[in-house]
């Protein structure tokens, strides 16, 4: 059993050349192709990724992950993307999706900082709901975006908001700094996406964090499915933490 808890559809997204000449339907057998059996999926955007979002937009986008959720039941998980500076908006749009369309979390993207006071009422709502919320990070030299999230920012929601659950995206993108931003903070957990396999770095974010607050995430279609297997994979970890880092951990978070 495999659980890719980082995934994005988006009609933007051409079908594979040769494949079922469906998107979706195509990302959901080369997942399958690969061993992974449950993938959890969020858009950012039916016209590419959009870093603000309006909110037509944003409904847009979620429309599509609840008909790709539709046509594949048994193997798709839908997360709704928002944007914070919708404000009640967004906690709309949230119920819409999570508490009565069946999603079974909620993604943050670039909109603000996830240390802004803005995302204080999505990560409560996110706890009422009993959701994770699966929050973009990278910390970059160069080139960080105006309202683009590092790992010291997720640590600082991690503390106002202990009672939800996070999921900081892009363990190679936080890196070993980012690693130890979040470590004091139970309640954040990181996926395993961003950039391509280098050895010992899934090693170190078990070492320091525990495999209970690892998941695997691919960050399809931005990577390859193999690719990013390979790095939990091939690290050098117990089959008891590798169970956890590829299905054990998101079946406790998501109860299912």
């Amino acid at each position: 059993m495999i659980y890719d808890v980082h995934v994005h559809i988006g009609r933007h997204v051409p079908p594979l050349e040769g494949g079922s000449g469906d998107a979706v339907t195509d990302l959901v057998e080369r997942a399958l192709l690969h061993g992974i059996d449950r993938q959890c999926i969020s858009s950012l955007g039916n016209r590419g990724y959009i870093i603000d979002p309006t909110l037509e937009e944003v409904r847009e986008a979620n429309d599509h992950v609840l008909e790709a959720m539709a046509a594949h039941p048994n193997h798709l998980l839908g997360f709704c993307y928002v944007n914070p500076r919708h404000g009640g908006d967004a906690l709309s749009e949230i119920d819409r999706c999570v508490a009565r369309g069946g999603m079974v979390g909620i993604k943050l993207w670039v909109a603000c900082k996830a240390s802004d006071p803005l995302v204080d009422p999505i990560l409560e709502r996110a706890a009422e709901l009993g959701v994770p919320v699966l929050q973009h990070a990278w910390n970059k030299t160069v080139g960080q975006l105006e309202h683009e999230s590092t790992s010291a920012d997720v640590a600082e929601m991690g503390r106002r908001h202990p009672e939800t659950t996070i999921i900081v995206a892009h363990l190679m993108g936080i890196g070993y700094r980012g690693v130890l931003d979040i470590a004091p903070y139970p309640n954040i957990l990181v996926d395993t996406s961003g950039g391509d396999p280098e050895a010992g770095v899934v090693e170190y974010a078990v070492r320091q964090l525990g495999a209970e607050r690892v998941l695997f995430g691919s960050d399809v279609p931005g990577r390859s499915y193999g690719v990013q297997l390979g790095k939990v994979l091939g690290a050098q970890l117990t089959p008891e933490q590798r169970d956890l880092i590829l299905f054990g951990n998101a079946e406790r978070i998501l109860g299912r």
